[in-house]
């Protein structure tokens, strides 16, 4: 008992704990549960208001759950993947649903989902056969940050919503820095792989 009471308080010592039960991870997957819900709303004809309303709750719990993790002494290893991959999944949901209704190009898409699944890529090879872990980078964080805001920014304008045109040319202009920004941070990510194996090897 006393165990299951540490684990939902999240007691931190300083370090990342390996505990699952903590508010920051809680927060993390209330925002994928949202998501079903988001789809629905923007795949039923007249609801994409509330769908974009509900989005923008899921956008801006982004970043809670580090603040509240870091606020909070609740840092944790399964935290650390764990907010990295629902913002994958949080993008990838929003995306293809947008290219489904028509509000996102197929090829806009494509380039941040075939990125995602690069690095998703480079992760698994690092954590499963050198067995580390590589770490976010905030230039990674910047971009993802970016693309969150300007993806439905892009949907909002392609479904001439009120204050379209000005919507269309933000959310654009983000799209160009984060994209840029994602695939220069993918580049980094990779040579981090690399320099990982190579200390690896000669240890």
């Amino acid at each position: 008992m006393q165990r299951l009471n540490d684990l939902m308080r999240g007691e931190w010592d300083g370090e990342s704990s390996r505990r699952i039960l903590t508010l920051p991870n809680l927060i993390s997957f209330a925002r994928m549960l949202l998501i079903p819900l988001v789809v629905w709303l923007f795949v039923s004809e007249g609801k994409e208001g509330w769908g974009f309303l509900v989005l923008f709750v899921v956008l801006s719990s982004d970043w809670v759950d580090g603040y509240v993790a870091r606020r909070t002494g609740q840092v944790s290893e399964f935290g650390k993947v764990l907010d990295p991959v629902s913002d994958r999944i949080v993008i990838a949901s929003v995306l293809i649903t947008f290219v489904i209704v028509d509000a996102v190009p197929l090829w806009a898409a494509l380039l941040v989902i075939v990125r995602d699944l690069f690095v998703l890529v480079v992760g698994l090879v690092a954590l499963w056969a050198r067995k580390v872990r590589i770490d976010v980078r905030w230039s990674g964080k910047i971009a993802t940050f970016d693309l969150m805001w300007a993806i439905p920014m892009i949907a909002w304008g392609s479904l001439n919503l009120p204050l379209s045109h000005g919507a269309l040319v933000a959310g654009w202009s983000l799209y160009a820095v984060g994209v840029s920004l994602y695939y220069f941070t993918a580049g980094l990510y990779l040579r981090d792989l690399v320099e990982t194996s190579r200390r690896t090897s000669t240890n």
